[in-house]
């Protein structure tokens, strides 16, 4: 019996990353005192899931997507399981849903590993568990349906799923409204790809592929990322939408290419202002269009507030004059430090497609600095400009609309805490950034990307977590004094014992930026000799490639197995360092070439709704695309 679906990613999140803890003791801080786990995110999640039904289902969803991407889906069904039963007496009917359902697609996954004399009983108890789902959802819960959909369109014949599949699928194509994102559509359009397929319809498979954004039917995979890759426009974070913050006043864009952009219209209604000005002058027009079309009757762009200089925040600064040539760009009075520091990083075009210039960060010059906090009014509105170190770059800049609540923060809380490839990051920026945010106590806190938005979304969540990570960082400075290795600092699990007493919404965003803050601390408190000899010598990916080629005779079969046993086994980073240690020997290898696109999507599904960064890079190594779906709402 075929083996039934590889794995689901996860409810929406972004942008962003991962993380937990089987105990970190109150009283002993030492790292090495934790029991060590090669899948800390996984653990992390576990723990968030014990301690209370979770009030968002996106973290019992990822739980459920680390269990399935690491293969151990009968574990992940034996967890779920006794926490349905741990629960239940306080769970609604809605909620019990969601738990068996993640139970029956794990079970489904499972399946290939039971005995054949057990099998297809244990299929048929799985159709219960899918059954049950559905009856206490009512039949309108779309991660439900979802998964009975896409379950059901992977059972062999015999068990006589194929019309319940058909059925369930058709009602995600139908509410696509009520999906989390429009990428869980991917996975229902594919489905319905392959059923037509087998049915002989190659019209109808061939117009649902093209839906789903898979350019074929080998897919070990499954997407269901609101990310989305394409080599010409470079990496987009959701599906194009416009969105009112404050209707008629305050508009968010997302999806039109990398970063977000806001417009604001001033109080007397003369004068319009943007918030940003984008990576690429064609996406800034795309934007700008889109905005007119969608509201009409706009005025003039007669002001431009840079939130950092960072490539995507002032790449299309020169459509933005072409519009109005008097048009005002205020930025911080240290923006060159930033603008230097990028024109001289290693950068990855992929991030931002094959059209961006570095013309257009080079040529960038605001029309007002500002190294103080400034009050000002424009078109009757109250603005202030409040300068901050922030986490990412020492050129932040907050803009601050009191009447309105509004607060736009840029990226200082981006969980890289500066480019990853780039000297930068400011870890006591952020904290003392927060205490900023926390003071004004803004209504609508807008962040620089969509998933920050989406994840950084209260000053009281932001204070709270700035207590935790300010724990991490405690911990982790004792680590490196100590001489403990970077991943064996991450695998301690480090969390806060005071977590998961807290604030349930804080949880999530501890798990976006506790690797990252790890990695940047750890960068800036190391220096070029390391523990585990690191920077002692100078070897290259060639010299390694000669040890395990040369010197210990890996054949291209033995590597290929290899890198087969441990995907097989979850392992997917230290496959892909394997096979990047082969260097270009096997380059003419199919069987090679099979491999390392395995594992690379397994990446790739691994990080879809956690690292959109690592998504990018993995995606790069195998020059994977993901088009861009349609909004859903």
């Amino acid at each position: 019996m075929k083996t039934i679906f590889y794995a689901l990613g996860a409810l929406l999140l972004v942008s962003a990353v991962t993380v937990l803890y089987k105990t970190t003791a109150a009283a002993d801080s030492r790292v090495s005192s934790v029991t060590v786990s090669h899948r800390p995110e996984l653990e992390y999640l576990k723990a968030v899931n014990s301690v209370a039904p979770p009030q968002d289902p996106q973290l019992l969803f990822l739980l459920m997507a680390e269990y399935a991407n690491a293969n151990l889906q009968g574990e992940g069904a034996e967890f779920f399981t006794a926490r349905l039963k741990e629960f239940e007496p306080r769970l609604a009917d809605s909620q019990k849903a969601l738990y068996l359902s993640a139970i029956g697609l794990l079970r489904a996954q499972h399946a290939s590993s039971v005995s054949l004399i057990h099998r297809v009983g244990y299929v048929k108890e799985t159709i219960g568990i899918l059954d049950q789902a559905k009856q206490l959802s009512g039949g309108k819960i779309f991660v439900v349906n979802w998964i009975a959909g896409v379950v059901y369109a992977q059972l062999p014949s015999i068990f006589h799923q194929k019309e319940a599949a058909q059925r369930e699928l058709a009602w995600c194509a139908a509410n696509a409204d009520k999906a989390p994102h429009a990428g869980w559509l991917r996975e229902v359009y594919y489905q319905q790809a392959r059923l037509a397929l087998a049915d002989g319809d190659q019209a109808k498979a061939q117009e649902s592929l093209r839906r789903s954004g898979y350019k074929n039917f080998d897919r070990p995979i499954a997407f269901n990322t609101a990310l989305s890759e394409d080599t010409a426009t470079g990496h987009a974070f959701a599906p194009r939408r416009i969105a009112e913050i404050v209707p008629g006043r305050v508009y968010a864009l997302s999806g039109f290419e990398f970063t977000e952009y806001y417009f604001v219209v001033s109080d007397d209604r003369r004068e319009l202002i943007s918030i940003d000005a984008g990576t690429r002058p064609d996406s800034a027009q795309a934007a700008y269009e889109a905005l007119q079309a969608y509201a009409p009757g706009l005025p003039e762009l007669t002001t431009v507030f840079v939130t950092h200089s960072h490539w995507d925040h002032i790449g299309g600064q020169e459509y933005f004059r072409a519009l109005n040539p008097h048009v005002r760009f205020y930025a911080r009075s240290n923006y060159e430090e930033e603008s230097t520091r990028q024109i001289g990083a290693t950068f990855r075009k992929q991030f931002f497609g094959e059209r961006f210039n570095f013309d257009d960060v080079r040529s960038f010059r605001p029309d007002v600095t500002i190294d103080r906090s400034t009050d000002l009014r424009i078109g009757g509105t109250r603005i202030e400009l409040i300068p901050v170190q922030g986490g990412e770059t020492r050129d932040a800049m907050f803009i601050h609309l009191p009447e309105l609540g509004v607060l736009f923060v840029g990226d200082f809380i981006m969980p890289y805490l500066g480019a990853p490839f780039t000297k930068e990051g400011n870890l006591q920026g952020l904290l003392d950034a927060i205490d900023i945010v926390a003071q004004k106590n803004p209504r609508y806190l807008l962040h620089g990307h969509v998933p920050l938005t989406q994840n950084f979304t209260s000053p009281a969540l932001l204070s709270e977590l700035k207590t935790d990570l300010e724990w991490l960082r405690e911990q982790v400075l004792i680590a490196i004094r100590r001489g403990d290795e970077r991943a064996a600092i991450y695998q301690a699990n480090l969390t806060p014992p005071r977590l998961l007493k807290g604030r349930p919404d804080v949880y999530l965003p501890y798990l976006i930026l506790r690797e990252h803050f790890i990695d940047r601390l750890y960068e800036q408190n190391v220096g070029y000799w390391q523990p585990n000899l690191q920077g002692l010598d100078h070897l290259t990916r060639a010299d390694h490639t000669e040890l395990l080629v040369d010197y210990l005779s890996v054949s291209e079969r033995q590597l290929v197995k290899a890198v087969e046993r441990l995907a097989a086994d979850g392992k997917y980073e230290l496959a892909a360092s394997l096979l990047e240690s082969s260097g270009d020997r096997f380059d003419h290898s199919p069987a090679v070439a099979n491999a390392k696109r395995l594992v690379y999507l397994k990446l790739m599904e691994k990080n879809q709704n956690t690292d959109p960064f690592k998504f990018i890079l993995y995606s790069g190594k195998i020059a994977e695309q993901t088009p861009q779906m349609a909004a859903t709402k």
